[in-house]
């Protein structure tokens, strides 16, 4: 009988497990980045220092893996000329030697102290790039939601893992996610409802949820900060996509005011593309 029922189990897995999404094609993305040959690092620019935070694993298999993401980005960006890497394990060790903060992991804790910190960091001008759990609050998210503009909390927000749909609904002349197709399909994981106000933020993407269409990816400027902020990031393939790499490498150029072509050449790394 047991037998049975890990056979049952298998046959389902297909039903509710996610599926690795095949390669982008290089037309797919060179309509977005141009000829990628053609693709160079530009010159170095003013200096600007990127701390990338992270903690443990918390998921199953190729989720949420954040010391992976951690290591392979400080290595990626570290290409970058003119650009400084340090890493952070659950909150920067300081603030002050950093232009752009950008987390991915879920933060049990948030703090008064840690709230205290980010608004100073964001009170002089300071930029904030956070990836898919980092918009989680466990309680009272609309805390979070001040600072960052959206977040999600479990028990009172859903989530889905699987197929989406994006769907650009900023302008087309938005720098982040100008050339993107106005609807890329990805496998990754949505988040609704949001708590916070959309009007408090530039919604930039959406997804369809219970015939929704659901911020995704969006952005929030006030006086001198800027915070970039998406849903995506469930599992590691989705930071080996190009074009949510694309999206991602505009978004930490645009939170420390640099022009947002400045890291996209990153874009194509080491990524499989098909022909």
């Amino acid at each position: 009988m047991r037998f049975f029922c890990y056979l049952a189990i298998l046959v389902a897995l297909p039903l509710w497990g996610a599926e690795r999404p095949g390669p982008r094609s290089r037309a797919e993305v060179e309509a977005v980045l141009g000829k990628l040959g053609a693709s160079q690092p530009p010159d170095s620019g003013r200096p600007l220092r990127v701390c990338l935070v992270a903690c443990k694993k918390d998921h199953g298999p190729g989720e949420h893996d954040y010391p992976s993401w951690q290591t392979n980005w400080a290595r990626l960006l570290s290409k970058a000329p003119g650009l400084t890497v340090t890493t952070g394990w659950k909150w920067p060790e300081t603030f002050t030697n950093i232009d752009v903060a950008v987390f991915y992991y879920w933060n049990h804790d948030w703090s008064a102290e840690q709230y205290r910190q980010l608004d100073a960091f964001l009170g002089r001008g300071g930029g904030v790039v956070l990836l898919h759990s980092s918009t989680i609050a466990d309680k009272d998210p609309e805390e979070l939601a001040k600072r960052i503009g959206l977040s999600y909390q479990p028990g009172r927000s859903k989530y889905r893992h699987g197929s989406l749909d994006l769907k650009m609904v900023a302008s087309t002349d938005e720098p982040i996610t100008r050339g993107v197709p106005r609807e890329i399909h990805f496998v990754d994981e949505s988040y609704w409802p949001m708590f916070g106000d959309t009007n408090d933020v530039r919604v930039l993407a959406t997804t369809l949820e219970e015939g929704k269409g659901w911020p995704m990816v969006w952005t929030r400027e006030r006086g001198p900060s800027r915070v970039f902020a998406t849903v995506l990031g469930h599992y590691g393939w989705t930071f080996d996509d190009p074009i949510f790499r694309i999206i991602v490498l505009r978004a930490i150029a645009w939170a420390g005011r640099e022009p947002v072509t400045r890291l996209e050449f990153l874009a194509t790394d080491g990524v499989a593309l098909k022909e």
